[in-house]
């Protein structure tokens, strides 16, 4: 996954500010994970969480299904995540458009077998989605015996870029 995918053509839209890219990772609810099995496309929305300090982001999910396959098996994958900002009217239709902010995220997927790493990536899901809860205080915190039912999996950053169109 070299350069070239993440390469951006309209460069006035493009963002290589890192916060500005982490920010638009750390407030998304969700984004759009993309594979490829044997030519065919799969996408699927995901909740996710960006680790700043391995540079990787975490899903979760069943231990069986497309998206553990496709982590099982090292696969190539896509990220994208985005916010569509105000509707922009125009004299002439080709000109409509709307405002947006987009983040790309290109990388490889494994599954997490180490627990130590699987529950600390189950937190910061946790601590992403439902900030205000607090583990053994509104919910028992994950267990050895979870991760035998929910897969943890770490998608490892080869490249991205931000993208953003103002009025």
């Amino acid at each position: 996954m070299g350069e070239s995918l993440s390469k951006m053509r309209r460069k006035d839209r493009e963002i290589t500010d890192k916060d500005w890219i982490v920010a638009l990772l750390n407030r998304a609810g969700y984004g759009v994970l993309a594979t490829c099995k044997d030519g065919q496309p799969f996408t699927v929305a995901r909740n996710f969480s960006y680790n700043t300090g391995n540079h990787v982001i975490y899903f979760h999910g069943a231990r069986k299904g497309r998206t553990f396959e496709q982590a099982e098996s090292g696969a190539k994958a896509n990220l994208n995540v985005s916010e569509m900002g105000d509707l922009l009217v125009a004299e002439r239709a080709m000109n409509f458009g709307v405002e947006y902010k987009g983040v790309v995220v290109f990388g490889q997927l494994s599954i997490v077998d180490d627990p130590v790493e699987a529950k600390r990536a189950l937190q910061l899901l946790m601590n992403k989605h439902f900030p205000k809860l607090k583990p053994d205080v509104d919910y028992e915190a994950t267990t050895d015996i979870d991760l035998k039912v929910t897969a943890v999996i770490r998608m490892d950053i080869s490249s991205w870029s931000g993208k953003e169109k103002k009025s």
